[in-house]
């Protein structure tokens, strides 16, 4: 059976326990239960490179759970979701951008960014540190580059290993989307859309 999303199918079926391996079909089964859902695609997807998609799995870890703080892991993750329309990665980062401090206002301006004239709207909710780290998102997402202007003021905010951890993790977000969107992995949750 594979996937859809908007009625098309996958361009590659999920995996099952043959195609994906013991310890990745586990994973795929842990991840599906951490979201409540019936299956977690990306994983069911992904888990057909066995060995790839562990190193994979660990790399991305480990920018999660970085030097970064958590809150601003997940603005540069919704950032870079919303800029590439991927859904997959908004739908299970929404929630744990909640979790990390970012509520529904705070995203609402993450997405709204640049957008509103200062002391009003979304500039008016974000701090100077979340105005960089979305300013240096934009660039680095847009431009495949950061103006010396825009590092300068991210570099009143980070030192040199959380610089070098925001450009591995706003690109990391980045490819991901890109091969979401070019395997047409469906959505977990398809009806959980836009929360």
């Amino acid at each position: 059976m594979t996937g859809t999303r908007d009625g098309q199918l996958a361009r590659i079926p999920s995996g099952r326990f043959r195609q994906l391996g013991p310890v990745n079909w586990v994973l795929a089964r842990l991840g599906a239960r951490a979201l409540r859902a019936p299956e977690m695609h990306l994983f069911t997807t992904l888990g057909y490179r066995r060995y790839l998609f562990w190193a994979w799995a660990l790399y991305g870890a480990r920018l999660l759970r970085g030097r970064l703080p958590r809150a601003d892991t997940e603005l540069v993750i919704l950032r870079v979701a919303h800029l590439r329309s991927c859904e997959y990665e908004l739908q299970h980062h929404r929630r744990m951008a909640r979790a990390a401090g970012l509520d529904a206002q705070t995203q609402a301006s993450i997405f709204a960014w640049p957008g509103v004239p200062d002391g009003d709207g979304p500039r008016k909710v974000l701090s100077a540190r979340q105005q960089s780290l979305l300013q240096a998102t934009d660039e680095l997402i847009g431009d495949r580059s950061i103006s010396a202007a825009t590092w300068h003021r991210l570099a009143a905010h980070l030192d040199r290993p959380r610089l070098i951890e925001f450009c591995l993790l706003a690109t990391q977000y980045d490819a991901l989307a890109a091969t979401i969107s070019a395997l047409d992995i469906p959505l977990d949750n398809p009806s959980s859309r836009q929360q």
